[in-house]
């Protein structure tokens, strides 16, 4: 597994990340009732003999130009050796929300915003960057915001390549699971997943940073 004995790694993003953690900093029980806090169980109990502190900065309703102004003090000053980032939820749906706002993040802004805090960010990283997509659990593709998402989701994509980035195609999960049981089954308005969901994001990460899902990983 790519993480290993006593690294730190920090996950920061939105209202999917944030989950209810505590302030200033998740951490332990604090971590919020989401997708991190299950990746630090499944870390706990699957690899005991490493000891891999897990931190969460995640707020709800943030998009990646709300997250650079808190970038200093929400992720820089915490040293991490791994910083896991999902963003780009609210940059889509806030263009669909019915508002006019004179803020919206598009995909060219998205874009070179991102790309300023990971030119910012990834010399200082001992282990690396892990760039979540963001996500719309809705299986047609053809839905404007499902369509507008998955263009970000490209971003994200090139990101990671650009910056020897691990890429969790969490899009990818839901599409799976979404051949089988209908979106409802996971959530009521197409962004917030409920456990089911948050599981499927947790297993895609862990898998993607080559976790062991077997028995041996106890040893």
């Amino acid at each position: 597994m790519k993480l290993t004995n006593g690294q730190t790694i920090l996950f920061t993003g939105d209202s999917i990340t944030d989950c209810g953690r505590e302030r200033p900093l998740g951490e332990g029980l604090g971590l919020g009732d989401g997708y991190v806090t299950q990746v630090n169980a499944l870390l706990e109990a699957c690899y005991p003999q490493r000891r891999i502190r897990v931190l969460n900065t995640g707020i709800g309703g943030n998009r990646v130009t709300d997250l650079e102004v808190r970038w200093q003090a929400d992720i820089l000053d915490y040293q991490p050796d791994w910083l896991s980032i999902m963003i780009g939820i609210i940059d889509v749906w806030r263009q669909f929300d019915g508002a006019n706002r004179p803020d919206q993040v598009d995909i060219a802004r998205y874009e070179s915003t991102y790309r300023r805090l990971l030119e910012q960010t990834r010399p200082q990283l001992s282990g690396g960057l892990i760039l979540m997509s963001p996500f719309f659990i809705e299986a047609n593709r053809a839905d404007p915001m499902r369509a507008m998402m998955d263009e970000y989701s490209e971003v994200v994509a090139k990101l990671a390549s650009e910056f020897d980035a691990i890429f969790v195609d969490v899009q990818g999960a839901y599409d799976h699971y979404l051949t089988h049981r209908p979106t409802q089954s996971l959530c009521g308005d197409r962004l917030h997943p409920n456990q089911s969901g948050h599981m499927l994001m947790a297993r895609a990460f862990l898998t993607a940073v080559q976790f062991k899902w077997h028995v041996k990983a106890l040893r």
